[in-house]
């Protein structure tokens, strides 16, 4: 295992470029103020200090890319993992845009690999903070020659682990197909001007038996109306998420869960939820599915077994 320090004036995408085997690269206390891609396996990076230890940048769908292009969704994150088993920790990975009713979407964190662990990280940006690959099909089609194929392609399942993180975002702020687990997370719904928002827009195929997990994690908010802020809204038909055991704020909306604007998605959308500890009672939408004891405590067992 090979060990690098770095600190902010270091060029740490050179230094990502040359890794050629498995490498732990600790970073110091400061902001980086870089565009980031781990592209090879086995690389993990460990901040010295989760609020202190920053990786930043700001770019936005509606600018324009070296190409001619608007950089779109998914070419504007701050950090992109594209090798297989990467780690973060301790760190805090953030799109200091903060009004995508203007600019457009602004991802932090973009997980193009099937397997990937965050612990103790902060994720802040509004709209779009975290894409958790696989793309759905006929966006693979697409973005073809629009992203590098190490970013589109996919064959596979994903999983994609949180554990003591931090998600800050306004709308659709948690987003994909993969198979992820939220172990005792905050998630911070932000302010929007628009006004309504959504933390969670699944895009699972119907085969997928696993989606999102939200476990044990606390829903709050910053500078948010109440019951302004809708659960999750399928980004696509079939989307899979579940939310077992969660505190819910005064900001989450009694419903629940959106169908996603004039879409029939709530025929498909497959939106799971237990032992909500809710601040405003829920009238959930009736397309939307209480989980039995048993069907918790599976979820439940996975997730304890996935972390271990």
């Amino acid at each position: 295992m090979n060990t690098i320090r770095v600190t902010p004036a270091d060029n740490l995408q050179y230094i990502l470029n040359n890794i050629s085997e498995p490498t732990t690269i600790y970073m110091a206390s400061g902001e980086y103020k870089q565009k980031l891609e781990i592209c090879a396996d086995d690389v993990t990076l460990i901040g010295e200090n989760r609020e202190t230890c920053v990786i930043s940048n700001g770019d936005f769908a509606k600018k324009i890319h070296k190409d001619g292009q608007e950089y779109n969704t998914f070419r504007t994150y701050t950090l992109c993992v594209s090798g297989e088993r990467a780690r973060i920790e301790n760190l805090t990975v953030k799109n200091f845009n903060t009004d995508p009713a203007t600019v457009g979407q602004c991802v932090a964190l973009s997980v193009n690999a099937k397997s990937f662990y965050a612990e103790n990280v902060d994720l802040r940006s509004t709209q779009d903070t975290l894409f958790l690959a696989p793309f759905p099909d006929d966006l693979v089609v697409r973005y073809r020659n629009f992203l590098p194929a190490r970013q589109l392609y996919m064959q596979g399942g994903s999983l994609h682990l949180f554990k003591n993180c931090s998600i800050y975002g306004n709308v659709d702020f948690i987003f994909g197909g993969a198979e992820a687990y939220f172990n005792n997370c905050k998630i911070v719904s932000v302010y929007d001007s628009r006004g309504t928002a959504y933390i969670a827009a699944p895009c699972h195929h119907l085969v997928q038996e696993h989606g999102f997990y939200f476990v044990n994690c606390d829903l709050t908010a910053e500078g948010v109306k109440d019951e302004s802020v809708y659960l999750a809204r399928p980004w696509r038909d079939f989307g899979k998420c579940a939310f077992v055991n969660c505190r819910l704020g005064s900001h989450i909306k009694r419903e629940l869960f959106d169908k996603w604007n004039d879409t029939e998605r709530d025929k498909t959308a497959r939106f799971l939820y237990y032992g909500l500890d809710c601040r405003v009672e829920p009238a959930p939408v009736d397309w939307a599915r209480a989980l039995s004891y048993e069907e918790a405590k599976k979820i439940i067992n996975r997730c304890n077994a996935i972390f271990k």
